[in-house]
């Protein structure tokens, strides 16, 4: 019956990206703006707990990264009081909606999906404040959002059937795939709408509960998705939306007797504190607990000597400077053969040159970084890189007139030793580093001279270099002649391996059994 069911689905389409080349839709992202402005700035927003809204008790502030004199919404800090009502809650849920019919929570999703076609632009203007991505940023998170809800539509269905077993002659045998509990997601600020909803679908289509804890610098991005998924037809208590402190809403919610599965994205350190804690089996705990966990990456580019050097220059900037270089898929490293090096240096620094430095609610190319403490971490990186590299773009703080905020100017360093921090270690921020390679093989054993393993982009025309790349680079997504950022839901499963992470592969066909556990029925003729 469920895959009559879904065949009922019209062929998946990704969601396009509005066209802000042209004037109408960029008058409609601006009145998007105003209407925020108008609506959302100076309001202190709620939580969500057994389904009710919960209001006020202390609050913080959540500032626009874009000028943070400006405080734009506020958020309650909940209480341990309030944590433990948020995991009984959920707990208490999971004992109905584990039972719910697959074509109730598929159904769920696809009305989700065209509520938030619907407002797309109003949700890529609260992004734009919250964490100071531009227009085109923000709407392709937001897209990435309709494609989950309808990729989850079609997986919920899926893993339904279950598995079919070889058979036995007097026994009926399944595999089956049961929901495993209180699902606890814990989500960055960089991709505040994407990341947590996919990790939340993931566990809610498989029948599990959440408690969604948002990144403090970007929780209206979350609450509003949170919010359309009740309107479309989610029972409130399925989702139990909680903000506030790390003090009350980090270790105590990981080490919960309760949670039975902590769903991570975010630094490498965070998510090994992770890992160590939910090992522990805590008094009343009955199970060992499972963590899905995406921890960042260093990702390289590397450019054969036969490569298109002008797509190559074109797909690193896009990468390396999109949003600000904050993004863990974003190129960090470029691994570039001796006789293309040179020549490859001058287009991507004559591309990097050309971006403007501003703000994204006027959609600049490149915006602040999230704030100030950030902002001087990359400047840390910046002048201990001028002492052991040649630096060829950059280097300074933006002046971007009276605003107040991270702003970096886009860096580059070329000749960077592989064994320097620079080359090494994650800056999350708009800084890129150039590294010769004797060879194309020489390249590959620099791109794979990292701790991460997430991304990575290869250009070449060669048939046998590709192929000798695919083999033996070690990322969890590999991309050939094209920019190693920008995966679709449903097309590019995403997630990394080694220090990136638990390689869950978001968007892809075999990411809700991390949110499930397995029976095999076995009945007598």
């Amino acid at each position: 019956m469920t895959s009559t069911l879904m065949e009922g689905f019209l062929p998946f389409e990704h969601e396009p990206y509005f066209p802000f080349g042209r004037e109408d839709v960029a008058r409609a992202q601006r009145e998007a703006y105003r209407k925020v402005r108008e609506e959302y700035v100076g309001r202190t927003f709620p939580m969500y707990l057994g389904g009710e809204r919960v209001e006020g008790g202390e609050t913080f502030e959540v500032r626009n990264p874009a000028d943070t004199r400006e405080v734009v919404w506020r958020f309650p800090k909940a209480t341990p009081e309030q944590l433990e009502q948020a995991v009984a809650s959920a707990k208490e849920a999971f004992e109905t909606w584990r039972f719910s019919d697959p074509m109730q929570r598929a159904t769920i999703f696809k009305r989700a999906g065209e509520l938030l076609r619907a407002r797309r632009m109003e949700f890529n203007a609260v992004m734009g404040l919250e964490n100071g991505k531009n227009w085109a940023e923000a709407d392709g998170e937001v897209a990435e959002c309709v494609d989950h809800f309808e990729v989850f539509a079609r997986e919920t269905l899926k893993w339904a059937q279950g598995k079919p077993v070889y058979p036995m002659p007097d026994e009926h045998v399944t595999t089956v795939y049961e929901p495993v509990g209180v699902v606890a997601v814990i989500s960055p600020w960089n991709f505040p709408a994407a990341i947590p909803l996919g990790m939340a679908l993931g566990a809610i289509a498989a029948g599990n509960t959440v408690v969604w804890k948002p990144a403090s610098e970007t929780p209206l991005s979350s609450l509003l998705l949170v919010e359309l998924m009740f309107e479309a037809g989610l029972p409130r208590n399925v989702i139990q939306f909680v903000t506030g402190t790390d003090e009350v809403l980090g270790d105590p919610l990981v080490d919960h007797k309760d949670v039975r599965m902590i769903a991570f994205t975010g630094s490498k350190e965070i998510g090994c504190r992770i890992m160590e804690r939910a090992a522990r089996v805590q008094p009343g705990q009955r199970w060992l607990k499972r963590v899905m966990a995406e921890m960042g990456g260093k990702d390289p580019t590397v450019v054969c000597a036969d490569a298109d050097l002008d797509a190559a220059a074109t797909g690193i900037v896009q990468a390396a400077f999109g949003y600000a270089g904050q993004k863990c898929s974003a190129c960090s490293r470029v691994i570039a053969e001796e006789g293309v090096y040179d020549a490859l240096l001058d287009k991507v620094v004559t591309l990097a040159r050309e971006l403007k430095v501003g703000s994204p609610e006027e959609n600049a190319p490149l915006g602040p970084v999230i704030h100030e403490g950030s902002a001087r971490r990359i400047m840390g990186y910046i002048e201990n890189g001028k002492q052991t590299a040649r630096l060829v773009l950059g280097g300074e703080r933006a002046d971007v007139g009276e605003r107040e905020g991270g702003y970096v100017q886009p860096t580059i360093f070329a000749d960077v030793d592989p064994k320097d921090p620079l080359f090494q270690e994650e800056i999350f921020g708009p800084v890129l580093t150039f590294t010769r390679a004797r060879d194309w093989r020489h390249a590959i054993d620099l791109a794979n001279d990292s701790e991460y393993g997430l991304t990575a982009a290869f250009y070449s025309r060669d048939p046998g270099k590709i192929n000798e790349a695919r083999r033996l680079i070690q990322v969890g997504n590999l991309y050939i002649n094209r920019k190693c950022t920008g995966a679709l839901s449903g097309t590019h499963a995403f997630g990394g391996y080694n220090m990136s992470g638990t390689n869950a592969k978001v968007g892809g066909p075999d990411y809700l059994f991390w949110f499930v556990q397995t029976k095999t029925v076995a009945q007598k003729y």
